[in-house]
């Protein structure tokens, strides 16, 4: 008898695979979550297409895949399909990655594999393909479907038909329009927030990834319809990717609507979450958004295998809950995360706080024992991260502070949320300006 399924919707009304499934074990239980009394519940969907799981960078390349796949075991050992509408997505055109990718670019990426790759052996340096971001086997595939889910995501969110739309295996904030960058290939936030565009007068991005977004921001930097607030690790020379200090501002009409939170090492729970609280409420209050994309990197947790401050689960989730709390349409997605076991644990939990639901800190019974030990030594939700000393905290108050004013002063400088001509697609979002492109050159090159 085949296993049972969790009840999934077909957004584009063709047979596909369910989301997530449940096996007959974990169906025998009661499941774990439970609402959090006195909450007004919010609609949220699970846009997730199984097959993203199965993909590989390579043996020694820290993105997993698979850690979607511990994160969805997660999601349902604790119940939390019983709390939103989870869709099966399909995967994205090349029409649509072409509204903003190029044409050749995508063109090569549709063609590459490993076995044909020394006959682009010229293309490789041209499209940033590399040690970082290699090329493997079904490489297209990962890209459409993570791209889909994504777009799915947004899609439910203009409909109504969501609060809070969720994709985990999205958020690849780095790639640009004609290149890969920091594994990631097709920027889905990019394709997303184009998508809400076409209804939202103005749209807030918000990366809380221990790297800055610097694809996000040089797709809108010189439009002020999208507004990036990017918190991150910033070191020009020895940290990836080198850009993102207070002075980068965006350029032309979109001057000052890219705002950054450059961070040192070691950067501590209370003091993170203070400082994002006290940032991220006036930047809504003067931008006053249609829609908010929350990109929830999890290299930004203790303990990764490429991060360096010494967050949480608790202040990275908290940081979801307040932007949840202003109430405006939000696009959940992933993003960074190289210790597998800690993704998963901060989605999960992350996915709780969207559902309004307590899943509590045991993982659930009903995880199966081959998933369970990936979970070792602690086998619990909230193991304690950032704790271990392996980072001195180097954000002084007086650097934070700085850091805050100067936030507030480009806040000052904007005078409140700006008017909007509405039209299908904004103009200059596809391409930017040639004085803003000179300059991003210029920074590259810096």
């Amino acid at each position: 008898m085949p296993p049972p399924i969790v009840q999934t919707y077909d957004t584009w009304g063709i047979s596909g695979n369910a989301t997530i499934a449940l096996d007959s074990r974990t169906t025998s239980s009661m499941p774990v979550a439970q609402r959090i009394a006195g909450r007004q519940p919010k609609k949220v969907s699970y846009h997730h297409n199984p097959m993203a799981e199965n993909h590989h960078f390579g043996t020694t390349h820290p993105m997993k895949p698979w850690r979607l796949t511990l994160t969805n075991q997660l999601v349902l050992g604790y119940g939390l399909q019983d709390y939103m509408d989870c869709y099966s997505t399909r995967a994205a055109t090349e029409d649509e990655l072409a509204e903003f990718h190029s044409d050749d670019y995508l063109d090569f990426l549709k063609r590459v594999t490993p076995e044909n790759a020394d006959s682009f052996i010229q293309q490789l340096p041209h499209f940033n393909i590399g040690d970082d971001c290699p090329i493997f086997s079904g490489m297209w595939d990962f890209c459409t479907l993570y791209a889909g889910a994504s777009l799915d995501a947004a899609k439910k969110l203009l409909a109504g038909q969501s609060d809070i739309a969720i994709n985990w295996s999205g958020g690849l904030h780095h790639a640009k329009k004609s290149e890969a960058s920091g594994f990631c290939y097709i920027n889905d936030i990019v394709l997303a927030i184009l998508q809400l565009l076409r209804y939202h007068p103005r749209v807030l991005y918000i990366d809380i990834d221990v790297h800055h977004g610097d694809g996000v921001e040089q797709a809108f930097f010189s439009t002020d319809r999208v507004m990036t607030l990017s918190f991150h690790k910033y070191d020009k020379d020895n940290f990836f990717p080198g850009t993102g200090s207070s002075d980068d501002i965006g350029g032309g009409a979109g001057k000052h609507y890219s705002l950054n939170v450059p961070l040192k090492d070691g950067i501590d729970d209370e003091n993170y979450l203070r400082l994002f609280k006290s940032i991220v409420r006036p930047v809504i209050e003067t931008y006053r958004p249609a829609s908010i994309v929350l990109q929830c990197g999890a290299d930004s947790l203790g303990a990764d295998r490429l991060g360096c401050f010494n967050l949480n689960l608790t202040a990275h989730g908290a940081c979801v809950e307040f932007v949840k709390a202003f109430g405006l349409p939000l696009l959940l997605v992933g993003g960074g995360g190289y210790t597998p076991r800690n993704v998963s644990r901060l989605w999960c939990f992350e996915t709780s706080i969207a559902t309004d639901t307590d899943v509590g800190t045991e993982l659930p019974p009903q995880l199966d024992q081959s998933f369970r030990e990936y979970f070792a030594p602690e086998y619990v939700l909230h193991p304690k991260l950032g704790t271990d000393g392996r980072y001195e905290n180097k954000n002084t108050k007086k650097h934070l502070e700085n850091v805050r004013i100067r936030i507030m002063e480009q806040l000052r400088y904007l005078g409140g949320a700006p008017g909007v001509q509405m039209q299908e697609v904004p103009p200059d979002l596809l391409g930017l300006q040639s004085d803003c492109i000179n300059k991003v050159k210029e920074e590259m090159r810096a």
